[in-house]
């Protein structure tokens, strides 16, 4: 039996270029204790769209919702937070630490649909959902189509003379 996959290069080129950073990162820092909290991450973004609204989605599990800033300036949506290492646990104690750790910022740049006084961003269980709801003349507006010719429509309307 033969299965079909589908090739995407691109993927490809993500996984090696973090197995590049990774040997890079590891190669330099040299097994030093800053190694655990200087990293810095970009969290994992789902963005939907629909008629009415465009929402992100980003996975920032670990971050108290205090250490999370959500901006709109300029069509430019920046989102910028902080995952913390735990400072009860003695960094000599970990073997293995595949958890990133530090600050990050996303930055998007909205288009001109949106409406961005109305932005909305709510956390919970580790993802930070942002609402980016569109203007109303952005939204799709139905045209009803008359059937027949233009003289005949014409011939239906209402006088003014009367």
């Amino acid at each position: 039996m033969t299965v079909l996959t589908r090739w995407e290069p691109f993927r490809e080129f993500a996984t090696l270029q973090d197995r590049m950073n990774r040997l890079f990162r590891e190669s330099f820092e040299g097994g030093r204790d800053e190694s655990l909290t200087t990293s810095s991450f970009a969290p994992a973004v789902d963005v939907y769209e629909d008629d009415q609204k465009v929402t992100l989605k980003i996975e920032v599990p670990g971050i108290d919702e205090k250490d999370i800033d959500v901006r709109v300036e300029n069509n430019t949506l920046t989102v910028h937070g902080e995952r913390k290492i735990e400072k009860n646990e003695k960094e000599e104690n970990y073997r293995r630490v595949e958890r990133q750790y530090g600050s990050f910022t996303r930055t998007f740049t909205l288009p001109s649909t949106v409406d961005s006084e109305h932005v909305t961003a709510n956390y919970d269980k580790g993802v930070l959902s942002i609402t980016l709801p569109k203007k109303a003349e952005a939204k799709p507006k139905q045209i009803k189509v008359n059937v027949g010719t233009e003289k005949q429509i014409e011939a239906k309307a209402p006088s003014k003379a009367a």
